[in-house]
């Protein structure tokens, strides 16, 4: 299936969803703290003569949101774009970074802890649209499909909210490439603190 139909697919299944979770709609944009797995270094001879854990960078997010009010609980689906970065040294010494675009669809359930304070948790579905390592050709990710977990805490003032997470990639993922007659491998699972702003567009101010 090519990427430009799954795309869509999933745009069109998330909105439905959204549109579905009557109670709130509205945007949301925000920071992330992203480090991926290890990069290794195999060969015919020896397997695992080079392994960089990386380091983490920052990258954004932006999307929309609903959510369906059920008391105490509530339940919000998510459609967000990501843009994750982290920083790798190949075994020439030098530093690259390596980029990954994806869709996250969160599906997070919530609870309401005391006035405006909630926490939250559920599965998030993600789509992988590319993936670069600078200078180095890499084929696509293993899996394009994948699912994580989101967790964190929110803060509700009228129209507008403020959250942090911890997202950690669940599906076994790994980037390959060769360069110079050696194969190389990188774990693309996202580890990642995301600090989001989001603004409704249904709620009246407070």
């Amino acid at each position: 299936m090519k990427k430009r139909t799954v795309v869509f697919s999933i745009v069109f299944l998330a909105s439905i969803m959204l549109m579905n979770a009557q109670n709130d709609f509205g945007f949301k944009a925000g920071l992330n703290y992203n480090t991926n797995g290890d990069l290794k270094e195999f060969t015919n001879e020896v397997t695992g003569i080079y392994k960089n854990e990386g380091k983490g960078k920052s990258g954004f997010n932006i999307g929309f949101y609903g959510m369906l009010d059920l008391g105490a609980f509530y339940v919000r689906p998510e459609l967000v774009y990501t843009k994750t970065t982290s920083e790798y040294e190949l075994n020439t010494g030098n530093t690259e970074d390596y980029k990954i675009s994806k869709i996250d669809v969160p599906v997070l359930v919530g609870f309401k802890l005391i006035g405006p304070l909630n926490v939250f948790a559920g599965p998030a579905f993600q789509y992988y649209l590319d993936n670069d390592l600078k200078g180095i050709k890499i084929s696509d990710v293993e899996n394009e499909f994948s699912v994580g977990v989101n967790i964190g805490a929110s803060v509700e003032f009228g129209r507008f909210g403020i959250d942090a997470r911890y997202e950690r990639g669940l599906s076994e993922n790994e980037a390959n490439w060769t360069n110079a007659g050696e194969t190389f491998t990188l774990d693309s699972r996202p580890e990642q603190l995301i600090f989001s702003l989001s603004y409704s567009l249904s709620k009246n101010d407070k």
